[in-house]
């Protein structure tokens, strides 16, 4: 039976084309079959093809229209992703509710995501063919919102829901809940909805915790809010978020995106609520280190005089 392995790419990356060409080729000489997506052989359709041979691999692989993409998924075994975390995240879109694990290998800057980096490809691909990999399942959010008792739009988040002012606003005032109990209400730049693997990416900027993947939680982090009391929460996962926009806000002053990738203008009065998702993000995972070393790692962070705990005779 011939096996299948989909790889994502950032289809304008130079170097995301150069690889794919690696992968295609590692992949095939473990007898596994290659499925890409038309419009991202664009960048390798260039002289990349001339210089890497690429261009007879491709005969070998399996090119699929984006209208194809829901009947494979059931079909391919893994997903590939060469990128950044904003391209393992446009992966996770396509590919949510399908239980297909996807596995980063990063050619960006920091890429928590991201399982591999550039230099370690051919082994990671190597390891997949031979599936010697973990597959680790994320905590996501279900958002929906609400206007004037109407279910008005639905989405999900694997990092993170922010509710965030406009370029026409000065700030937007909010009143935040869990589990349908008020908590504050103050005037802020945003808010953000975030799971623990987002807690490293826009939550942390905002200035809210760093929580390890394996910990159940849902975070709410305030931006620039202008209160006494506007501390990032960490809740049960089990909580329902709340994030409701004054109805004194003018029209359409806030936004919602979900993972930086799905967007609506919110109206005056709307109400934002976020839940644990009942279908998790799974991940390929090469490595089973503890996460306390990759944060250090991917954060450079200054470690120098640790002792370490007393070792007993």
């Amino acid at each position: 039976m011939t096996r299948h392995i989909m790889v994502l790419l950032h289809p304008q990356r130079e170097e995301s084309a150069v690889a794919a060409v690696s992968v295609f080729k590692a992949l095939l000489d473990d007898d596994v079959t290659p499925v890409v997506l038309s419009d991202e052989i664009v960048g390798i359709r260039t002289r990349q093809i001339e210089s890497t041979g690429g261009d007879g691999i491709l005969t070998h692989c399996t090119i699929i229209d984006d209208s194809e993409l829901a009947e494979w998924r059931d079909r391919c075994e893994l997903v590939i992703v060469l990128g950044g975390d904003g391209t393992i995240l446009r992966a996770a879109e396509r590919f949510h509710g399908s239980g297909v694990p996807l596995m980063g290998v990063n050619l960006g800057h920091v890429g928590f995501l991201a399982e591999s980096e550039r230099e370690d490809l051919a082994e990671a691909v190597h390891r997949v063919s031979q599936r010697d990999y973990l597959v680790e399942e994320r905590l996501a959010l279900d958002v929906s919102v609400w206007h004037e008792g109407e279910n008005i739009f639905n989405s999900w988040a694997l990092n993170e829901a922010t509710i965030e002012k406009t370029s026409k606003s000065r700030m937007i005032d909010v009143v935040l809940g869990v589990d349908a109990r008020p908590v504050s209400s103050f005037g802020c730049d945003g808010v953000i909805l975030a799971t623990p693997t987002g807690s490293t990416a826009y939550s942390f900027s905002a200035g809210g915790p760093i929580v390890w993947p394996e910990v159940e939680a849902l975070l709410l982090v305030p931006i620039s809010a202008h209160a006494l009391f506007a501390e990032p929460l960490v809740v049960s996962p089990n909580s329902r978020l709340g994030v409701e926009i004054s109805p004194n806000n003018p029209e359409h002053s806030a936004v919602l995106w979900c993972d930086g990738r799905r967007a609506l203008e919110l109206p005056a009065g709307a109400r934002v609520e976020a839940t644990r998702s009942a279908s998790p993000i799974r991940l390929a995972r090469l490595h089973t280190g503890p996460f306390t070393d990759r944060l250090v790692a991917k954060f450079r962070l200054p470690v120098s005089g640790w002792r370490g705990p007393i070792k007993e005779a």
